[in-house]
């Protein structure tokens, strides 16, 4: 469940070298490319680091709260080594050091520095109500066109529902379209689902700057941060991980549990009208 959408500063040689974005759609809300930066910015990182677990599948911090992000180890095992610079040091770092890993071309490290964000947001679940992304979708999207960004597992229930689902993924199966099938895919949705990894391997705001203002977009599993920030830049719903009982969401992270078999915690859709 993974998304890599190579970066450029500079028209590409080939199509290898990247994609063009600019000049496509202006989302509703603020300008994405300051996302990252204002989520960061809004957070209180007074906040000591008590614990952190990599898992083969998940990545856990907790600090303040317990937070999570998706370690994705496919993609990490084919960058260079080593993933983490300072493993067995981490503890001795402060939350914002933390944080910033969230900046690292190194997705493993990126992780720890998502799921160190996700440990330091003070959830507002006025504006939260347990439904899971599946629902959230399914319901916005029955008889329209569906873009979803990372193969997740119920994807076939929502072929039920949709006039046209389109799975985009870097690592497709049968069925799956490749990124650069996005570029026209994504701006024929009236609904998109955005895998949360998007901002630790930094895509996140080339893939919003596709969406059409008038598309309902949502960001979803573990690595999704629940803040309200988000819906200022054109983001209808957040569909993420509130952690009840981070001893043992934790123990489940380090006994390589997939998502849904992590316990301890409460799958949360976080909109921009209450309930």
């Amino acid at each position: 469940m993974v998304w890599i959408w190579r970066r450029r500063t500079q028209k590409p040689k080939s199509t290898q070298d990247g994609f063009a974005l600019e000049g496509r759609f202006h989302r509703k809300g603020k300008a994405v490319t300051k996302i990252i930066e204002e989520l960061i910015s809004s957070l209180n990182a007074e906040a000591n680091i008590r614990d952190i677990r990599v898992g083969l599948f998940h990545t856990g911090v907790l600090s303040r709260n317990c937070g999570l992000a998706a370690s994705l180890p496919r993609d990490t095992l084919k960058q260079e080594r080593p993933h983490v610079k300072e493993p067995g040091f981490l503890l001795g770092k402060s939350a914002t050091e933390l944080v910033k890993m969230v900046y690292s071309q190194s997705i493993l490290e990126a992780a720890i520095g998502m799921a160190t964000i996700n440990s330091l947001l003070d959830v507002q679940e006025d504006f939260c109500r347990e439904l899971n992304a599946r629902e959230l979708i399914a319901e916005r999207g029955s008889g329209k066109n569906i873009a979803i960004v990372g193969h997740f597992p119920f994807i076939p229930e929502l072929k039920t529902v949709a006039r046209e689902l389109w799975v985009i993924e870097k690592n497709p199966v049968e069925g799956d379209h490749t990124e650069e099938e996005a570029l026209d895919l994504i701006p024929k949705a009236d609904v998109v689902g955005i895998t949360g990894t998007a901002f630790t391997n930094h895509t996140i705001e080339q893939l919003l700057e596709l969406c059409r203002p008038e598309t309902f977009v949502v960001i979803l599993g573990d690595s999704a941060p629940l803040s309200p920030i988000l819906f200022d830049y054109g983001i209808d719903a957040v569909s993420g991980t509130k952690v009840t009982d981070p001893d043992l969401a934790l123990r489940c992270v380090s006994q390589g549990a997939n998502y849904r078999q992590i316990k301890g915690i409460r799958r949360l859709t976080m909109t921009k009208n209450k309930g």
